[in-house]
């Protein structure tokens, strides 16, 4: 799957007719919602059912208003977190197992269409949405060119509401893959907080910190937003500042990670990461606002995505002792976060700390494809210990 998004130019009243359809979007999914947890037993098809019932209800005009397979769609969005639920229960995931919750409204949402409900014009510069909410005609403006795709590729349309305006998205059924010369190199990442991460050659590559830096300019329009009066238009043009200034952090973050993560698989043939828990390292208050800055999952999630595009390995390993052990004659010497520099009272090696531990997770990976019985160079599209999601944003 590829998905490419464009940014949705129009008049007031036309954006005040997306946000009807979302509101009833969340409508349909929250009744989803409700009639699975009133009656025992209930299925997929069942709700896909109660969205025709809901729709000649006369006491919800408004959702007949939706088109009948973006409704449909909002069903499944109900059913995935039903489903995901359930696999947890099945899996006994530890701690909450994210019992499905209704969405209230904010100012990030969305509205999805099928096959239906929309139509491109034919030079694929604007889309008109036909169902009854009749939000007319909108510019589609953007850097990608629609003209490269079939209109049968695309298999849904998303409206993308966000602080700085409305977004289409474009979900095609597109396998994306992208040819490289094979470098004969591999490597080991070990992510940190000093520097955004170490490779197994002693590279680093600085933490940007996007948010510590944002932070004295989002204090100030937080602040701002805080003495407005509720319910007055001062506060919702404070709140939609405070919304694009933490929106902007977000992109920037997400852009670091993209463009370090596609360095990082285009030149080497094998690339190793740690599989970090960074949902339980959180836990330390101390730290969490940092771990949650540097973004490592978002980091290690398009790793393997590229890894996927680039026809390059990608390994996950355990991160136990990978700090603690000797590089060099394996013996664990025990550190504090604070110790730096790894020194090795048996065999007397010394090194930066990261290091040590990226050299460690590239022997570690190794010994995986050695034990399943994988080569780390050649043409597989293989990345291992989790499933990346193709649904990404071309970059």
């Amino acid at each position: 799957m590829l998905v490419l998004e464009a940014k949705l130019k129009g008049k007031t009243q036309q954006f005040e007719a997306l946000d009807e359809a979302i509101r009833t979007a969340q409508f349909i999914r929250n009744s989803c919602l409700r009639f699975w947890m009133d009656n025992k037993g209930v299925s997929r098809n069942d709700l896909y059912k109660y969205c025709k019932t809901l729709a000649d209800n006369p006491e919800f005009p408004w959702a007949s208003k939706l088109n009948s397979q973006a409704r449909q769609a909002h069903a499944e969005r109900a059913w995935s977190a039903i489903a995901r639920f359930f696999d947890n229960c099945k899996k006994q995931v530890s701690g909450k197992k994210g019992y499905p919750k209704f969405k209230k409204y904010q100012t990030r949402a969305s509205v999805e269409y099928k096959t239906t409900g929309w139509k491109l014009s034919a030079d694929r510069k604007t889309i008109v949405f036909t169902d009854k909410f009749e939000a007319g005609r909108f510019k589609l403006m953007g850097t990608r060119d629609l003209n490269f795709y079939q209109l049968e590729q695309i298999n849904r349309v998303r409206i993308v509401r966000r602080s700085d305006g409305y977004y289409a998205q474009f979900v095609l059924d597109v396998e994306r893959m992208e040819e490289r010369e094979p470098t004969q190199r591999t490597i080991g990442l070990d992510v940190g907080l000093n520097h955004f991460y170490t490779d197994s050659d002693g590279n680093t590559v600085e933490n940007p910190g996007h948010l510590r830096k944002a932070e004295k300019r989002l204090k100030r329009v937080q602040r701002r937003a805080s003495k407005k009066v509720k319910g007055s238009k001062n506060r919702r043009k404070a709140v939609n500042r405070l919304g694009r200034a933490h929106l902007k952090v977000q992109r920037q973050r997400k852009d670091f990670a993209v463009k370090a993560a596609r360095c990082v698989v285009r030149s080497n043939d094998l690339v190793v990461l740690e599989d970090l828990q960074i949902r339980n390292m959180v836990k330390n208050h101390h730290l969490a606002k940092s771990i949650s800055d540097a973004a490592w999952g978002d980091f290690r999630r398009w790793v393997e995505y590229f890894g996927k595009v680039y026809g390059v390995a990608t390994v996950a390993v355990a991160p136990q002792y990978t700090s603690q052990n000797c590089s060099s004659c394996g013996e664990t010497v025990k550190k504090s976060l604070s110790t730096r520099t790894h020194i090795c009272p048996s065999c007397g090696h010394v090194q930066d700390r990261d290091h040590n531990a990226a050299i460690n997770i590239l022997k570690k990976g190794l010994n995986t494809l050695g034990h399943s019985g994988i080569k780390a160079w050649g043409e597989n599209d293989l990345y291992l210990n989790q499933a990346t999601g193709l649904d990404k944003l071309a970059r």
